[in-house]
């Protein structure tokens, strides 16, 4: 009895070892390498959307407290291996206050002076290249547009009489050649004009996509903006892939709805930017 007694202790024992080993690289993974991520809003439309689950890589600019699976650490400056991203890049980064995830497009690199003139942008005095693009239709369902979503008014029927949001899409070019689709609600936003802010060593200046509905860097931190161009360090990693999206019809208790939800055409979706060779 006495040998059974040692035994099941030492099988429990072991059990106990084998799952510490295992969540401490499960969390070595998330905090190091990558992370899952899911967009709860339309800041990031057009190429985002509300229901979308990314891949989000932790390494292409070093670590910092940021990079943490869980928001714990002391926010201690400095960066290991930091590699500063490049204008266009779409990364995920720890709110400077609130210290809650956000998604943005990195716009303005330190040294740059950032400003926007009637939702047009530009970057080091020199206004960007915009290309206004036809309008993009998106079906709606339950996940979209999202909660507090100023995508409303876009709302239409299409020839078959479903409901699709009918965005107005312009295309901007960064320097460097980053391009990429943004929405436009046109004249009239507060985001329209803003600056010129210099971008000051070790910061980043942030954007959503979605220009008229993004609390972003031009965006005070009492409406939940980011205050001005963030700090690197807050930088957590860079939005890869879309592995999978759903349209928020899915019921936890019924297996055949996560499948029925799957948004078919979204997963596989590269996230980064493509690229204008004949930019400046």
């Amino acid at each position: 009895m006495a040998k059974k007694k040692k035994a099941d202790e030492g099988s429990w024992g072991k059990l106990v070892r084998d799952i510490v080993v295992i969540l401490i690289l499960v969390l070595g993974i998330h905090s190091c390498v990558a992370k899952p991520f899911y967009i709860p809003s339309d800041s990031m439309m057009p190429i985002l959307r509300n229901g979308d689950r990314l891949i989000v890589s932790k390494y292409p600019y070093g670590w910092s407290y940021a990079s943490a699976s869980f928001h714990l650490a002391p926010k201690k400056p400095g960066r290991w291996f930091g590699k500063l991203p490049e204008r266009g890049d779409i990364v995920v980064l720890e709110h400077p206050v609130s210290r809650v995830d956000y998604i943005k497009r990195v716009i303005g690199l330190p040294g740059d002076t950032i400003e926007l003139r009637g939702g047009a942008l530009i970057i080091n005095g020199k206004p960007i290249k915009r290309e206004v693009e036809p309008m993009l239709s998106v079906p709606v369902d339950a996940n979209m547009p999202g909660p507090d979503s100023s995508l409303g008014r876009f709302l239409s029927r299409d020839a078959s009489g479903k409901e699709v949001l009918e965005l107005p899409i312009v295309r901007e070019t960064l320097p460097g050649g980053a391009t990429f689709d943004t929405i436009d609600m046109g004249p009239g936003y507060m985001t329209d004009d803003y600056g010129p802010v210099k971008v000051p060593a070790d910061h980043l200046f942030l954007m959503g996509d979605n220009r008229d509905g993004s609390a972003d860097s031009r965006v005070a931190v009492s409406q939940k903006g980011l205050g001005g161009p963030v700090p690197f360090d807050a930088i957590a990693g860079r939005a890869e892939i879309i592995s999978f999206s759903t349209n928020g019809t899915a019921i936890w208790y019924n297996p055949l709805s996560w499948f029925t939800a799957l948004r078919s055409d979204r997963a596989g979706t590269n996230l980064r930017p493509a690229h204008d060779p004949n930019a400046k």
